[in-house]
């Protein structure tokens, strides 16, 4: 039943966890095209299909740590300090992604979509890419540290 629990764990990390962070990388880079030509029907839809992305792979994100407590159980390392580690680092990215980052995606694209309402109208919020970026890449470098956390595993006894 690990191997299972681990297999899906590692899936569940890859097909949900992946997809967000790629989305949520390209969305700023999107975003600074759709605020330079509100009108761009194209840029909007770029940003708007990111943006779900990030929603949906998100959600589906929330398999991971359900898979890893299960994994983690089965192996009898639930009170392992990697692993306590990997959790509080989980739940940072977490909180990040849904509290600052999703949100802050909600507002630009608002804000663009009533820019390209209102023609002539100029988006007000031109740090909201550069916010944006830097707020992925602090939830990227956090899953990266978890995932180098996963696979050193200080402490383990497997010697790997």
């Amino acid at each position: 039943m690990t191997k299972l629990f681990l297999a899906l764990h590692v899936l569940a990390a890859v097909l949900a966890v992946g997809p967000v962070t790629v989305a949520a990388g390209m969305f700023p880079r999107a975003l600074r095209r759709a605020q330079a030509d509100p009108q761009d029907l194209a840029a909007r839809s770029v940003l708007r299909t990111l943006h779900r992305i990030c929603r949906v792979y998100a959600a589906l994100g929330a398999a991971v740590p359900v898979l890893g407590f299960a994994t983690a159980g089965s192996l009898g390392v639930l009170g392992s300090g990697w692993l306590i580690a990997s959790l509080v680092l989980t739940t940072a990215a977490a909180a990040i992604l849904v509290v600052l980052v999703l949100p802050g995606q909600d507002d630009a694209l608002d804000e663009v979509e009533a820019a390209a309402d209102s023609p002539g109208t100029s988006v007000a919020d031109q740090g909201a890419a550069s916010r944006l970026m830097m707020l992925t890449g602090v939830f990227n470098l956090l899953w990266a540290t978890v995932t180098v956390l996963m696979i050193i595993r200080p402490g383990s006894t497997t010697g790997a």
